[in-house]
């Protein structure tokens, strides 16, 4: 058995059980990796049963993860103005955002140059038609016409089609014509109190109940032709406003009407509120309660713009033939003529959605129309008219869904200009300031623990057996190899 050295058996110990070591520069502790790699002393955040504090994991919001892979990678950019007004956007009032009206533009711009071209037609074919009181009949028939689209198309932008508006404007004509005598602004206003109560009656059922509005409303007119099957025919009285002579100013009144409404819808959170009716998932679900309002007045105003077009139309034909009523299936047939127009307008059959200048577009070019089949001779029935309207309309109303709707998050990201990310050049590596351990401070003090002395072949001699630059032997320089390294 080799001898070990006295001297290297006592440096032994002073190295790894002394304690004066564990304060000196450049000592370090190394943790227990048999436990865990946790030193003992660490934290417990005062938990009883759990000895060492070790931090947890919380969710991520989708929101706020890792990009999606399809997402260009670059700068991070700031919330648009549109994007910060679409926060205020309730999604249970539809979808968030603005909506886009270049589909309006475009259709109405259609309509405009075909109400061109049958002016043009109809100048050819009946040059009378557009002069003298063949024209103040033509303006007076529009304005009328176009009250009553005016009230369809309200009532389709809260999602409640009154079909009843057709009923209402020839129950009031019949009203204020048999009751002329009693004075025509009194009359007026009692016939635009009574259609208003019909108004209220079919949106008390409407928002009520929540039930479709265009039910309702084809109940209501229902009992409004019974009604008028019942009335003998009226005559105006005597010296009553003739509106001939203001022709120009109802059709332009009306127009206004038409196109002020139109503008009202342009604003956004009228459009939004007016709109609200329109179901977005369950259609039986309940609105709350400002949908409900604004759907009640939207239907009752209808009612009262169709009571409006029935005393122009009394005070242009100076009375109404109840034959004639019955003939037109006791006003049914406007009421379907003016859906078809509103729809051809650009108004969305499913609410809320519409143009501009598409209803007054609409009208006229019904209005032309009518009057140029009936220059040419030709025998068009309004239903007939009606039926193609209404099919041309939902074409529209797919249109306008589909590119009228707001634009989502990912075609905004798509459209919006790439910012390249910022490009940091590199910097110049550090140069190394690495010294010769001459030249450093601190660190282990020859002599502070026995002279040390180092040789060419790096084992140090100290004054623990060896004395002076005295080599080690060469039996010595293998020592504490087998204790260390070797197997217990």
């Amino acid at each position: 058995m080799r001898r070990v050295p006295v001297g290297w058996q006592e440096a032994r110990a002073m190295a790894y059980d002394d304690s004066r070591f564990r304060g000196e520069p450049g000592f370090r502790e190394e943790p227990d990796f048999r436990s865990g790699g946790v030193p003992e002393d660490a934290p417990t955040l005062g938990v009883v049963n759990q000895s060492v504090y070790t931090p947890g994991s919380f969710p991520v919001s989708p929101a706020y993860g890792s990009p999606a892979a399809d997402e260009p990678v670059g700068r991070r950019r700031a919330p648009t103005t549109q994007q910060l007004g679409d926060v205020f956007d309730d999604p249970e009032h539809g979808e968030p955002g603005r909506d886009r009206f270049a589909v309006h533009a475009l259709w109405e711009l259609v309509l405009l140059l075909t109400g061109g071209a049958l002016l043009y037609l109809l100048r050819d074919a009946s040059p009378a038609a557009l002069r003298g009181a063949e024209l103040h009949a033509l303006l007076l028939s529009g304005a009328a016409f176009g009250l009553i689209t005016v009230a369809m198309g309200l009532s389709l932008r809260a999602g409640a089609p009154n079909l009843a508006v057709g009923p209402v404007a020839l129950a009031a004509a019949l009203f204020f014509a048999a009751n002329s005598n009693r004075g025509l602004l009194t009359t007026a206003l009692i016939t635009g109190l009574v259609a208003l109560g019909a108004g209220v009656v079919i949106a008390v059922v409407v928002v009520g109940f929540h039930v479709p509005g265009w039910a309702a409303s084809l109940g209501g007119a229902l009992a409004l032709i019974a009604w008028i099957a019942d009335q003998p025919d009226a005559k105006l009285v005597a010296g009553a406003y003739d509106p001939h002579g203001h022709a120009l100013w109802w059709a332009i009144g009306v127009a206004g009407l038409a196109i002020g409404g139109g503008a009202l819808g342009l604003v956004r959170p009228l459009r939004r509120s007016l709109g609200r009716f329109r179901p977005v998932r369950d259609p039986a679900d309940r609105p709350g309660g400002g949908a409900r309002a604004f759907t009640g007045f939207a239907i009752a105003g209808s009612a009262v713009l169709a009571a409006a077009a029935g005393v122009l139309v009394a005070l242009t034909d100076r009375g109404v033939a109840a034959a004639g009523a019955t003939a037109s299936f006791g006003g049914f047939t406007v009421s379907v003529l003016a859906l078809g127009a509103a729809l051809a307008g650009g108004t969305s059959a499913f609410g809320r959605r519409g143009g501009v200048l598409g209803t007054a577009l609409a009208v006229v070019v019904v209005t032309l129309l009518l009057r140029y089949t009936q220059a040419e001779g030709w025998k068009l029935q309004p239903a007939a008219l009606a039926a193609g309207a209404i099919g041309i309309g939902l074409v529209v109303t797919r249109l306008v869904e589909t590119f009228g709707r707001p634009r989502t998050a990912r075609e905004i990201a798509e459209d919006a200009p790439w910012t390249p990310p910022s490009i940091t050049p590199p910097q110049p590596e550090p140069e190394d300031n690495w010294s010769p351990p001459s030249s450093r401070t601190g660190g282990w003090t020859p002599g502070a623990y026995g002279n040390t002395a180092y040789d060419s072949t790096g084992y140090g001699n100290t004054g623990y057996g060896n004395t002076g630059n005295e080599a080690p032997r060469e039996s010595d320089r293998g020592w504490g190899v087998e204790e260390r390294w070797g197997t217990r």
